[in-house]
């Protein structure tokens, strides 16, 4: 027989039943009116987080793990800024297995765990990119953004996706152009609390509606911007209308940054900036002028 240690193939596919057996009592199936729906991964002994895009407008389902125990669970909150959810297990689990937080690094390999009808599904890819924290569309940190090059069902979706030695990255999700990424670990942590506790993560709100548009060319140089985003609605009652935003007004900075896209914008309304004023710089009547708003938090869907 071949010796292991004389044989990399070998030693990689040793190394990769050794993840399958730490991912295995985390990795579980979730059923929503008695349909397998997606992939979810237990964080705590009553706690699974999964992929919040991927799950449908219900309260309760139907939790399996891949030694076929059955639990009932409800959501205890959701986040579509993250694109977390959570669910709280209607009986505890043994504690977890504890996994070290990995350090993703570009080129590693990377292997993402799913559910299935056996039990538990392995993909394996390497670490495609690594980027710096970014910002969702709706208005979420998301602490870095790795890129896997590995498919990913939309079954496996909110999986746990490990390193080559067993630490945890993160859960799996299904970014643009149907690539996958990684929800990192840090990010998951950082909203299951509010969501435990409140149901959602409150993040900032202006109470304004948003559209790109050029900087007219004669106040570009004043504006020191050649795009903006101009108000094309205002919530009444919200924090725009409350400061005397009108629909009109081009918004060329919030709190002396330049702004173009609405993701510039959820950069400065995450949960700390709720309460809080922020300066906003704007073009109305073709002239330039600055006024202060105080963020309130995004209203509840």
């Amino acid at each position: 027989m071949p010796d292991v240690a004389q044989n990399p193939l070998l030693s990689l596919s040793e190394a990769l039943a050794e993840c399958a057996g730490f991912a295995r009592p985390l990795v579980v199936g979730i059923a929503v009116r008695g349909r397998r729906l997606r992939s979810g991964t237990l964080w705590r002994k009553d706690v699974v987080v999964a992929s919040e895009q991927a799950f449908p407008e219900a309260e309760e389902a139907t939790v399996t793990f891949a030694d076929t125990r059955a639990f009932p669970a409800r959501v205890a909150g959701r986040d579509p800024g993250t694109n977390v959810i959570v669910l709280r297990l209607d009986g505890a689990m043994p504690d977890p297995p504890t996994l070290l937080a990995a350090e993703p690094r570009l080129g590693a390999l990377a292997v993402g765990f799913g559910a299935d009808e056996a039990g538990i599904s392995i993909r394996l890819g390497i670490i495609h990119s690594v980027g710096p924290a970014w910002h969702s569309r709706a208005g979420g940190r998301i602490d870095r953004r790795i890129t896997l090059d590995m498919a990913v069902t939309p079954r496996e979706e909110g999986g746990l996706v490990l390193d080559a030695a067993g630490a945890i990255l993160g859960i799996s999700t299904l970014g643009p152009r149907r690539r996958a990424l990684v929800i990192p670990s840090s990010t998951v942590d950082s909203v299951i609390e509010p969501l435990l506790s409140r149901g959602r993560v409150e993040r900032g709100w202006l109470g304004a509606a948003l559209q790109p548009v050029l900087v007219p060319e004669e106040l570009q140089s004043e504006a020191s911007a050649s795009r903006a985003l101009m108000i094309m609605g205002v919530s009444k009652g919200g924090p725009a209308a409350q400061a005397d935003l009108h629909v009109g007004d081009i918004l060329v900075a919030i709190g002396g940054q330049s702004v173009t896209s609405l993701v510039m914008v959820a950069q400065h309304l995450g949960p700390d900036s709720v309460g809080q004023p922020i300066e906003l710089r704007l073009i109305r009547a073709g002239k330039l002028l600055s006024t202060h708003v105080t963020v309130a938090a995004r209203p509840a869907r």
